[in-house]
Protein backbone atom coordinates (compact mmCIF):
# COMPACT_ATOMS: atom_id res chain seq x y z
CA UNK A 1 0.00 0.00 0.00
CA UNK A 2 1.38 3.41 -0.98
CA UNK A 3 1.62 6.13 1.65
CA UNK A 4 -1.69 7.84 2.35
CA UNK A 5 -2.82 11.44 2.39
CA UNK A 6 -5.61 11.67 4.95
CA UNK A 7 -8.10 14.50 5.52
CA UNK A 8 -9.72 14.63 8.98
CA UNK A 9 -12.96 16.64 9.26
CA UNK A 10 -13.74 18.33 12.59
CA UNK A 11 -12.26 20.64 15.20
CA UNK A 12 -12.42 18.93 18.61
CA UNK A 13 -10.28 16.85 20.92
CA UNK A 14 -11.47 13.70 19.14
CA UNK A 15 -10.16 15.02 15.82
CA UNK A 16 -6.85 15.98 17.46
CA UNK A 17 -6.52 12.39 18.74
CA UNK A 18 -7.36 10.96 15.30
CA UNK A 19 -4.87 13.27 13.56
CA UNK A 20 -2.20 12.43 16.15
CA UNK A 21 -2.68 8.69 15.71
CA UNK A 22 -2.69 9.00 11.92
CA UNK A 23 0.50 11.07 12.00
CA UNK A 24 2.22 8.20 13.85
CA UNK A 25 1.19 5.65 11.20
CA UNK A 26 4.23 4.95 8.97
CA UNK A 27 1.82 4.32 6.10
CA UNK A 28 0.48 7.90 6.24
CA UNK A 29 2.40 10.53 4.29
CA UNK A 30 0.39 13.64 5.19
CA UNK A 31 -2.41 14.58 7.57
CA UNK A 32 -4.76 17.48 6.83
CA UNK A 33 -7.51 18.77 9.14
CA UNK A 34 -10.52 20.94 8.34
CA UNK A 35 -11.08 23.19 10.13
CA UNK A 36 -8.86 21.63 12.81
CA UNK A 37 -7.65 23.38 15.96
CA UNK A 38 -4.33 24.55 17.45
CA UNK A 39 -3.59 20.99 18.55
CA UNK A 40 -4.10 19.48 15.11
CA UNK A 41 -1.80 22.10 13.58
CA UNK A 42 1.08 20.41 15.42
CA UNK A 43 0.53 17.07 13.68
CA UNK A 44 -0.93 18.15 10.34
CA UNK A 45 -2.04 21.08 8.18
CA UNK A 46 -5.24 22.95 9.02
CA UNK A 47 -7.64 24.27 6.38
CA UNK A 48 -10.53 26.71 6.99
CA UNK A 49 -13.75 24.93 6.08
CA UNK A 50 -17.37 24.53 7.12
CA UNK A 51 -17.55 20.82 8.04
CA UNK A 52 -21.30 20.83 7.27
CA UNK A 53 -20.68 21.78 3.62
CA UNK A 54 -20.45 18.43 1.85
CA UNK A 55 -19.54 19.91 -1.53
CA UNK A 56 -16.74 21.96 0.05
CA UNK A 57 -15.39 18.91 1.90
CA UNK A 58 -15.35 16.87 -1.31
CA UNK A 59 -13.68 19.73 -3.19
CA UNK A 60 -10.95 20.09 -0.57
CA UNK A 61 -10.37 16.33 -0.55
CA UNK A 62 -9.92 16.39 -4.35
CA UNK A 63 -7.56 19.37 -4.25
CA UNK A 64 -5.37 17.62 -1.65
CA UNK A 65 -5.44 14.33 -3.62
CA UNK A 66 -6.72 12.67 -0.46
CA UNK A 67 -6.61 8.89 -0.31
CA UNK A 68 -8.97 8.84 2.69
CA UNK A 69 -11.36 11.25 4.38
CA UNK A 70 -12.20 10.67 8.08
CA UNK A 71 -15.29 12.52 9.36
CA UNK A 72 -15.18 13.02 13.12
CA UNK A 73 -18.35 14.78 14.38
CA UNK A 74 -21.87 13.44 14.22
CA UNK A 75 -23.61 16.49 12.73
CA UNK A 76 -21.82 16.35 9.33
CA UNK A 77 -22.45 12.60 9.18
CA UNK A 78 -26.18 12.95 9.77
CA UNK A 79 -26.21 15.81 7.25
CA UNK A 80 -24.84 13.45 4.59
CA UNK A 81 -21.36 14.93 4.14
CA UNK A 82 -19.91 11.43 3.67
CA UNK A 83 -22.28 10.93 0.72
CA UNK A 84 -20.76 13.93 -1.08
CA UNK A 85 -17.24 12.54 -0.61
CA UNK A 86 -18.24 9.06 -1.85
CA UNK A 87 -19.92 10.57 -4.88
CA UNK A 88 -16.58 12.23 -5.67
CA UNK A 89 -15.00 8.76 -5.74
CA UNK A 90 -12.88 9.25 -2.60
CA UNK A 91 -12.81 6.61 0.16
CA UNK A 92 -14.42 7.98 3.31
CA UNK A 93 -14.54 6.63 6.84
CA UNK A 94 -18.00 7.63 8.05
CA UNK A 95 -21.52 6.36 7.41
CA UNK A 96 -23.95 7.74 4.86
CA UNK A 97 -26.58 10.20 6.05
CA UNK A 98 -29.15 7.38 6.05
CA UNK A 99 -26.99 5.00 8.11
CA UNK A 100 -25.94 7.82 10.48
CA UNK A 101 -29.56 8.06 11.62
CA UNK A 102 -28.53 5.29 14.01
CA UNK A 103 -27.34 8.25 16.07
CA UNK A 104 -29.43 10.98 14.47
CA UNK A 105 -32.73 9.55 15.71
CA UNK A 106 -33.10 7.54 18.88
CA UNK A 107 -36.47 6.34 17.62
CA UNK A 108 -34.79 4.97 14.47
CA UNK A 109 -32.11 3.29 16.60
CA UNK A 110 -34.84 1.62 18.70
CA UNK A 111 -36.52 0.42 15.50
CA UNK A 112 -33.25 -1.09 14.24
CA UNK A 113 -32.58 -2.76 17.59
CA UNK A 114 -36.05 -4.25 17.71
CA UNK A 115 -35.73 -5.62 14.18
CA UNK A 116 -32.26 -7.02 14.92
CA UNK A 117 -33.16 -8.50 18.30
CA UNK A 118 -30.65 -6.29 20.13
CA UNK A 119 -31.28 -5.99 23.90
CA UNK A 120 -32.13 -2.45 25.00
CA UNK A 121 -34.28 -0.51 27.45
CA UNK A 122 -38.06 -0.57 27.08
CA UNK A 123 -39.03 2.87 25.73
CA UNK A 124 -41.85 5.07 24.45
CA UNK A 125 -41.62 7.63 21.64
CA UNK A 126 -43.57 10.73 22.72
CA UNK A 127 -44.72 13.56 20.46
CA UNK A 128 -47.01 15.26 22.99
CA UNK A 129 -46.74 16.21 26.63
CA UNK A 130 -49.70 13.97 27.46
CA UNK A 131 -47.72 11.03 26.08
CA UNK A 132 -44.68 12.11 28.10
CA UNK A 133 -46.73 12.23 31.31
CA UNK A 134 -48.16 8.76 30.62
CA UNK A 135 -44.71 7.31 29.92
CA UNK A 136 -43.16 8.87 33.04
CA UNK A 137 -45.97 7.41 35.14
CA UNK A 138 -45.53 4.02 33.47
CA UNK A 139 -41.78 3.73 34.10
CA UNK A 140 -41.50 5.69 37.34
CA UNK A 141 -38.31 7.19 38.80
CA UNK A 142 -35.47 7.51 38.08
CA UNK A 143 -36.84 9.19 34.96
CA UNK A 144 -34.90 8.88 31.68
CA UNK A 145 -35.87 11.38 28.96
CA UNK A 146 -33.93 11.66 25.69
CA UNK A 147 -34.21 14.20 22.90
CA UNK A 148 -34.90 12.14 19.78
CA UNK A 149 -32.45 14.14 17.67
CA UNK A 150 -28.80 15.15 17.88
CA UNK A 151 -27.83 17.01 21.04
CA UNK A 152 -24.03 16.71 21.20
CA UNK A 153 -24.25 14.23 24.02
CA UNK A 154 -26.33 16.57 26.16
CA UNK A 155 -29.89 15.66 25.17
CA UNK A 156 -30.48 13.18 28.00
CA UNK A 157 -31.69 13.74 31.53
CA UNK A 158 -31.70 11.06 34.22
CA UNK A 159 -33.39 12.37 37.34
CA UNK A 160 -35.63 11.52 40.22
CA UNK A 161 -37.29 14.94 39.84
CA UNK A 162 -40.44 14.52 37.76
CA UNK A 163 -40.74 18.28 37.12
CA UNK A 164 -37.18 18.38 35.79
CA UNK A 165 -38.00 15.48 33.45
CA UNK A 166 -41.09 17.32 32.19
CA UNK A 167 -39.12 20.54 31.65
CA UNK A 168 -36.55 18.67 29.61
CA UNK A 169 -39.26 17.04 27.48
CA UNK A 170 -41.01 20.38 26.93
CA UNK A 171 -37.88 21.74 25.26
CA UNK A 172 -37.81 18.96 22.63
CA UNK A 173 -40.05 18.30 19.64
CA UNK A 174 -39.94 14.51 20.13
CA UNK A 175 -38.56 12.57 23.04
CA UNK A 176 -37.87 9.00 24.06
CA UNK A 177 -38.93 8.14 27.61
CA UNK A 178 -37.47 4.86 28.72
CA UNK A 179 -36.92 2.62 31.69
CA UNK A 180 -33.89 3.27 33.89
CA UNK A 181 -31.03 0.82 33.41
CA UNK A 182 -29.03 -0.05 36.52
CA UNK A 183 -25.41 -1.16 36.56
CA UNK A 184 -22.14 0.29 35.21
CA UNK A 185 -21.92 1.71 31.71
CA UNK A 186 -19.33 0.71 29.12
CA UNK A 187 -18.40 2.12 25.70
CA UNK A 188 -17.39 -0.29 22.95
CA UNK A 189 -16.27 0.91 19.50
CA UNK A 190 -16.13 -1.25 16.38
CA UNK A 191 -14.97 -0.48 12.87
CA UNK A 192 -17.42 -1.55 10.16
CA UNK A 193 -17.14 -1.82 6.39
CA UNK A 194 -20.85 -2.56 6.07
CA UNK A 195 -20.43 -6.32 6.60
CA UNK A 196 -17.40 -7.11 8.78
CA UNK A 197 -16.80 -5.53 12.19
CA UNK A 198 -13.51 -5.12 14.07
CA UNK A 199 -13.89 -4.24 17.75
CA UNK A 200 -11.77 -2.02 19.98
CA UNK A 201 -11.14 -2.73 23.64
CA UNK A 202 -13.85 -1.33 25.94
CA UNK A 203 -13.61 2.01 27.74
CA UNK A 204 -15.69 3.81 30.33
CA UNK A 205 -16.53 7.51 30.29
CA UNK A 206 -18.01 9.83 32.89
CA UNK A 207 -20.55 12.49 31.90
CA UNK A 208 -21.57 14.31 35.08
CA UNK A 209 -19.75 17.57 35.62
CA UNK A 210 -18.90 17.26 39.31
CA UNK A 211 -16.57 15.12 41.39
CA UNK A 212 -18.12 11.93 42.67
CA UNK A 213 -20.38 11.65 39.59
CA UNK A 214 -22.51 14.63 40.62
CA UNK A 215 -24.11 17.54 38.77
CA UNK A 216 -25.66 17.83 35.31
CA UNK A 217 -24.73 15.66 32.33
CA UNK A 218 -22.15 16.92 29.84
CA UNK A 219 -20.81 15.53 26.60
CA UNK A 220 -18.12 13.77 28.67
CA UNK A 221 -15.66 14.78 31.39
CA UNK A 222 -13.17 11.94 31.07
CA UNK A 223 -12.60 8.27 30.21
CA UNK A 224 -10.20 5.40 30.82
CA UNK A 225 -9.22 2.05 29.33
CA UNK A 226 -8.83 -0.92 29.79
CA UNK A 227 -11.51 -2.08 32.22
CA UNK A 228 -9.99 -4.71 34.50
CA UNK A 229 -13.36 -5.29 36.17
CA UNK A 230 -15.24 -6.05 32.93
CA UNK A 231 -16.61 -9.60 32.72
CA UNK A 232 -14.64 -12.10 30.60
CA UNK A 233 -15.86 -12.37 27.03
CA UNK A 234 -17.58 -8.95 27.10
CA UNK A 235 -16.22 -7.83 23.72
CA UNK A 236 -17.16 -11.08 21.98
CA UNK A 237 -20.62 -10.98 23.57
CA UNK A 238 -21.27 -7.39 22.46
CA UNK A 239 -20.09 -8.08 18.91
CA UNK A 240 -22.30 -11.17 18.64
CA UNK A 241 -25.47 -9.78 20.24
CA UNK A 242 -25.30 -6.04 19.54
CA UNK A 243 -22.91 -4.74 16.90
CA UNK A 244 -22.95 -7.44 14.21
CA UNK A 245 -26.77 -7.80 14.25
CA UNK A 246 -27.12 -4.01 13.98
CA UNK A 247 -24.71 -3.79 11.04
CA UNK A 248 -26.47 -6.73 9.38
CA UNK A 249 -29.89 -5.10 9.80
CA UNK A 250 -28.72 -1.82 8.29
CA UNK A 251 -27.19 -3.70 5.36
CA UNK A 252 -30.44 -5.65 4.89
CA UNK A 253 -32.27 -2.31 4.57
CA UNK A 254 -29.89 -1.12 1.85
CA UNK A 255 -28.06 1.37 4.10
CA UNK A 256 -24.74 -0.33 4.92
CA UNK A 257 -22.90 1.24 7.83
CA UNK A 258 -19.31 2.14 6.91
CA UNK A 259 -17.51 3.79 9.78
CA UNK A 260 -17.39 3.54 13.56
CA UNK A 261 -20.25 1.96 15.50
CA UNK A 262 -20.21 3.20 19.09
CA UNK A 263 -22.29 1.06 21.42
CA UNK A 264 -23.08 2.66 24.76
CA UNK A 265 -23.90 -0.25 27.05
CA UNK A 266 -25.25 -0.91 30.54
CA UNK A 267 -24.26 -4.08 32.36
CA UNK A 268 -27.51 -4.42 34.27
CA UNK A 269 -28.72 -6.90 36.85
CA UNK A 270 -30.80 -8.44 34.02
CA UNK A 271 -27.95 -8.65 31.54
CA UNK A 272 -26.41 -6.55 28.79
CA UNK A 273 -28.50 -3.65 27.44
CA UNK A 274 -27.81 -0.95 24.82
CA UNK A 275 -28.16 2.57 26.20
CA UNK A 276 -27.46 4.33 22.89
CA UNK A 277 -25.68 4.10 19.58
CA UNK A 278 -23.36 6.73 18.14
CA UNK A 279 -22.20 6.79 14.54
CA UNK A 280 -18.64 8.04 15.14
CA UNK A 281 -15.69 7.92 17.50
CA UNK A 282 -16.74 8.97 21.00
CA UNK A 283 -15.21 11.92 22.77
CA UNK A 284 -13.44 11.55 25.26
CA UNK A 285 -13.04 7.75 24.92
CA UNK A 286 -11.14 8.12 21.63
CA UNK A 287 -8.20 9.86 23.30
CA UNK A 288 -7.17 7.08 25.73
CA UNK A 289 -8.06 4.30 23.27
CA UNK A 290 -5.87 5.65 20.48
CA UNK A 291 -3.05 6.18 22.97
CA UNK A 292 -2.96 2.40 23.51
CA UNK A 293 -3.68 1.27 19.94
CA UNK A 294 -0.62 -0.36 18.30
CA UNK A 295 -2.26 -1.21 14.96
CA UNK A 296 -1.59 1.52 12.35
CA UNK A 297 -4.80 3.55 12.32
CA UNK A 298 -4.73 4.71 8.70
CA UNK A 299 -4.56 1.15 7.40
CA UNK A 300 -7.65 -0.11 9.23
CA UNK A 301 -9.71 3.03 8.56
CA UNK A 302 -8.96 2.67 4.85
CA UNK A 303 -9.88 -1.03 5.01
CA UNK A 304 -13.25 -0.09 6.50
CA UNK A 305 -13.79 2.61 3.88
CA UNK A 306 -12.97 0.24 1.00
CA UNK A 307 -14.79 -2.88 2.22
CA UNK A 308 -11.74 -5.01 3.07
CA UNK A 309 -11.94 -5.30 6.87
CA UNK A 310 -12.26 -9.09 6.59
CA UNK A 311 -8.60 -9.15 5.51
CA UNK A 312 -7.44 -7.37 8.68
CA UNK A 313 -6.21 -9.18 11.82
CA UNK A 314 -7.61 -8.22 15.26
CA UNK A 315 -6.46 -4.85 16.56
CA UNK A 316 -3.30 -4.85 18.68
CA UNK A 317 -3.07 -3.02 22.00
CA UNK A 318 -0.24 -1.80 24.16
CA UNK A 319 0.08 -2.79 27.78
CA UNK A 320 -0.78 -0.47 30.62
CA UNK A 321 -3.68 1.93 31.00
CA UNK A 322 -4.67 5.31 29.59
CA UNK A 323 -6.84 8.02 31.12
CA UNK A 324 -8.30 11.19 29.58
CA UNK A 325 -9.44 14.05 31.82
CA UNK A 326 -11.28 17.02 30.35
CA UNK A 327 -9.88 20.40 31.37
CA UNK A 328 -12.85 22.75 31.78
CA UNK A 329 -13.53 26.20 33.15
CA UNK A 330 -14.47 26.41 36.82
CA UNK A 331 -18.18 25.73 37.17
CA UNK A 332 -18.41 24.28 33.66
CA UNK A 333 -22.07 24.07 32.67
CA UNK A 334 -23.07 27.06 34.78
CA UNK A 335 -20.45 29.75 35.31
CA UNK A 336 -19.02 29.01 31.86
CA UNK A 337 -22.14 30.70 30.47
CA UNK A 338 -20.25 33.94 31.15
CA UNK A 339 -18.56 33.76 27.75
CA UNK A 340 -21.91 33.35 26.01
CA UNK A 341 -23.25 36.38 27.87
CA UNK A 342 -20.22 38.39 26.80
CA UNK A 343 -20.77 37.30 23.22
CA UNK A 344 -24.41 38.37 23.46
CA UNK A 345 -23.35 41.75 24.83
CA UNK A 346 -21.02 42.12 21.84
CA UNK A 347 -23.70 40.94 19.35
CA UNK A 348 -26.92 42.13 20.96
CA UNK A 349 -29.04 41.58 17.83
CA UNK A 350 -27.92 38.02 17.09
CA UNK A 351 -31.15 36.12 17.77
CA UNK A 352 -29.63 32.66 17.24
CA UNK A 353 -26.94 33.41 19.82
CA UNK A 354 -29.55 34.69 22.27
CA UNK A 355 -31.60 31.53 21.82
CA UNK A 356 -28.51 29.37 22.39
CA UNK A 357 -27.81 31.28 25.59
CA UNK A 358 -31.43 30.96 26.73
CA UNK A 359 -31.40 27.20 26.09
CA UNK A 360 -28.12 26.84 27.98
CA UNK A 361 -29.57 28.74 30.94
CA UNK A 362 -32.68 26.56 30.89
CA UNK A 363 -30.58 23.38 30.74
CA UNK A 364 -28.74 24.43 33.91
CA UNK A 365 -32.01 25.41 35.64
CA UNK A 366 -31.29 29.15 35.65
CA UNK A 367 -34.84 30.28 35.01
CA UNK A 368 -34.31 34.03 35.41
CA UNK A 369 -31.42 33.89 32.94
CA UNK A 370 -33.46 31.83 30.46
CA UNK A 371 -36.44 34.20 30.61
CA UNK A 372 -34.16 37.19 30.11
CA UNK A 373 -32.62 35.88 26.90
CA UNK A 374 -35.78 34.29 25.48
CA UNK A 375 -37.46 37.65 26.09
CA UNK A 376 -34.59 39.52 24.46
CA UNK A 377 -34.82 37.31 21.36
CA UNK A 378 -38.62 37.63 21.28
CA UNK A 379 -38.44 41.44 21.37
CA UNK A 380 -36.00 41.46 18.46
CA UNK A 381 -38.06 38.96 16.43
CA UNK A 382 -41.67 38.86 17.68
CA UNK A 383 -42.51 36.25 15.00
CA UNK A 384 -39.79 33.84 16.16
CA UNK A 385 -41.82 30.90 17.46
CA UNK A 386 -38.83 29.29 19.24
CA UNK A 387 -38.24 32.47 21.25
CA UNK A 388 -41.92 32.89 22.13
CA UNK A 389 -42.36 29.21 23.02
CA UNK A 390 -39.25 29.19 25.20
CA UNK A 391 -40.39 32.35 26.95
CA UNK A 392 -43.85 30.93 27.49
CA UNK A 393 -42.53 27.67 28.93
CA UNK A 394 -40.24 29.50 31.34
CA UNK A 395 -43.11 31.74 32.52
CA UNK A 396 -45.29 28.65 32.93
CA UNK A 397 -42.61 26.91 34.97
CA UNK A 398 -42.56 29.86 37.37
CA UNK A 399 -46.35 30.01 37.61
CA UNK A 400 -46.51 33.35 35.75
CA UNK A 401 -49.65 32.38 33.91
CA UNK A 402 -50.64 35.70 32.36
CA UNK A 403 -47.17 36.23 30.89
CA UNK A 404 -47.08 32.61 29.72
CA UNK A 405 -50.47 32.97 28.06
CA UNK A 406 -49.33 35.99 26.01
CA UNK A 407 -46.04 34.40 24.91
CA UNK A 408 -47.65 31.09 23.96
CA UNK A 409 -50.38 32.81 21.95
CA UNK A 410 -47.64 34.56 20.00
CA UNK A 411 -45.79 31.26 19.58
CA UNK A 412 -48.91 29.62 18.09
CA UNK A 413 -49.39 32.52 15.67
CA UNK A 414 -45.73 32.44 14.63
CA UNK A 415 -45.41 28.64 14.41
CA UNK A 416 -48.80 26.96 14.08
CA UNK A 417 -47.15 23.60 13.32
CA UNK A 418 -45.64 23.03 16.77
CA UNK A 419 -47.86 20.88 19.05
CA UNK A 420 -45.79 21.87 22.11
CA UNK A 421 -47.18 25.41 21.99
CA UNK A 422 -50.81 24.21 21.97
CA UNK A 423 -50.18 21.80 24.83
CA UNK A 424 -48.47 24.42 26.95
CA UNK A 425 -51.28 26.88 26.26
CA UNK A 426 -53.82 24.26 27.34
CA UNK A 427 -51.81 23.72 30.52
CA UNK A 428 -51.96 27.45 31.22
CA UNK A 429 -55.74 27.50 30.85
CA UNK A 430 -56.06 24.43 33.04
CA UNK A 431 -53.99 26.07 35.78
CA UNK A 432 -56.01 29.25 35.47
CA UNK A 433 -59.04 27.18 36.42
CA UNK A 434 -60.83 27.58 33.10
CA UNK A 435 -63.57 25.08 32.20
CA UNK A 436 -62.31 22.05 30.26
CA UNK A 437 -64.13 23.10 27.10
CA UNK A 438 -61.94 26.23 26.94
CA UNK A 439 -58.70 24.30 26.64
CA UNK A 440 -60.02 21.15 24.96
CA UNK A 441 -59.72 22.82 21.55
CA UNK A 442 -56.04 23.52 22.20
CA UNK A 443 -55.39 19.88 23.05
CA UNK A 444 -57.30 18.76 19.96
CA UNK A 445 -55.19 21.11 17.83
CA UNK A 446 -52.01 19.71 19.39
CA UNK A 447 -53.14 16.19 18.56
CA UNK A 448 -53.94 17.13 14.97
CA UNK A 449 -50.53 18.76 14.48
CA UNK A 450 -48.74 15.77 16.03
CA UNK A 451 -50.63 13.37 13.74
CA UNK A 452 -49.70 15.48 10.71
CA UNK A 453 -46.04 15.33 11.80
CA UNK A 454 -46.26 11.55 12.12
CA UNK A 455 -47.92 11.18 8.70
CA UNK A 456 -45.27 13.38 7.07
CA UNK A 457 -42.49 11.39 8.71
CA UNK A 458 -44.06 8.14 7.53
CA UNK A 459 -44.33 9.54 3.99
CA UNK A 460 -40.65 10.53 4.07
CA UNK A 461 -39.69 7.03 5.20
CA UNK A 462 -41.77 5.44 2.44
CA UNK A 463 -40.20 7.75 -0.14
CA UNK A 464 -36.70 6.98 1.15
CA UNK A 465 -37.39 3.23 0.93
CA UNK A 466 -38.70 3.63 -2.61
CA UNK A 467 -35.59 5.60 -3.52
CA UNK A 468 -33.32 2.89 -2.14
CA UNK A 469 -35.23 0.24 -4.11
CA UNK A 470 -34.90 2.26 -7.29
CA UNK A 471 -31.16 2.79 -6.78
CA UNK A 472 -30.67 -0.91 -6.11
CA UNK A 473 -32.52 -1.74 -9.36
CA UNK A 474 -30.36 0.73 -11.30
CA UNK A 475 -27.20 -0.81 -9.91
Amino acid sequence: MSELTVLVIGSGGREHALAWALSRDPGVRAVHCAPGNPGTSRVGTNHPLDPMDGAAVASLARSLASDLVVIGPEAPLVAGVADHVREAGIPVFGPSGAAAMLEGSKAFAKEIMEAAGVPTADARLCVSMDEVVTALDEFGPPYVVKDDGLAAGKGVIVTGDRDAALRHAAGCRRVIVEEFLDGPEVSLFALSDGRTVLPFEPAQDFKRVGDGDTGPNTGGMGAYTPLPWAPPGLVEDVVATVIQPTVDELARRGTPFVGLVYAGLALTSRGLRVVEFNARFGDPETQPLLTRLKTPLGRVLLAAATGTLADEPPLEWGSGAAVAVVLAAAGFGRESLVWLRRAADARPRDVELLLLLAQSCAATEQGDCARRFYGWAARLEPQNDAAQLGLGLEHLQQGQLDEARVALARAIRAGPGNPRAYEAAAQVERQRGRPPREFAALLQAAGRVARVEQRLEAQVQVAAAAGQTMLAALE
